[in-house]
C-alpha cells in the first residue's frame, strides 16, 4: 500500500469586503494530524533556497500567508513542485519526503503547522542518507 505523502488543500476562508479575509484550518479537520508546533520563516531575500532535509515521522502543513514560495518535494523517485501564492492554499506534507523551498519573492512569509515538537533526531539531512531510507521501504511501517 502507497500512503498519499503530500497534496494541497483549500484552507476555509470567509471575506467581506469592509472587513478583509479570515482563513483558517482546524486539526484533525483540514489537516489529518494534530498541532504541537507551529513557526515561520520570513525576511528571506528573493532567489534563497532552504529546506533540504526530510522527516522521519513528522507531518506538515505548510502554507504562505505573503508572497510566493515554490516547494519541491521528492519521494526519493519523483520530484513535483507546488507554488504557494495565495493565503487560502494549504500543502500537506507526511513523512519521509525530501523538500526545498525557493522563496520567489522578498519578504514571503512561509508558516508552518508541525505535528510534534522539535526533535534534531527526526531530520533526514543527508540526501544519500535520505536515498537510503527511501530503499529501506520506510513507508511500509
Amino acid at each position: 500500500m502507497v500512503k498519499k505523502m503530500y497534496y494541497t488543500v483549500e484552507l476555509t476562508n470567509h471575506y467581506d469586503q469592509e472587513k478583509g479575509r479570515l482563513t483558517f484550518f482546524e486539526s484533525r479537520r483540514d489537516i489529518p494530524f494534530e498541532i504541537k508546533r507551529i513557526y515561520y520563516i520570513n525576511s528571506v531575500p528573493q532567489g534563497a533556497i532552504r529546506g533540504h532535509h526530510a522527516h522521519k515521522n513528522l507531518k506538515q502543513m505548510l502554507f504562505c500567508p505573503f508572497g510566493k514560495i515554490r516547494i519541491v518535494l521528492d519521494d526519493g523517485k519523483m520530484k513535483h513542485s507546488v507554488l504557494l501564492d495565495t493565503p487560502t492554499r494549504g500543502l500537506v506534507i507526511g513523512d519521509g519526503i525530501w523538500r526545498t523551498m525557493e522563496f520567489l519573492t522578498d519578504n514571503a512569509v512561509l508558516c508552518v503547522a508541525a505535528s510534534d515538537y522539535y526533535d534534531e533526531n527526526d531530520y533526514i539531512r543527508d540526501y544519500n542518507e535520505f536515498i537510503n531510507y527511501v530503499e529501506s521501504g520506510y513507508w511500509k511501517r
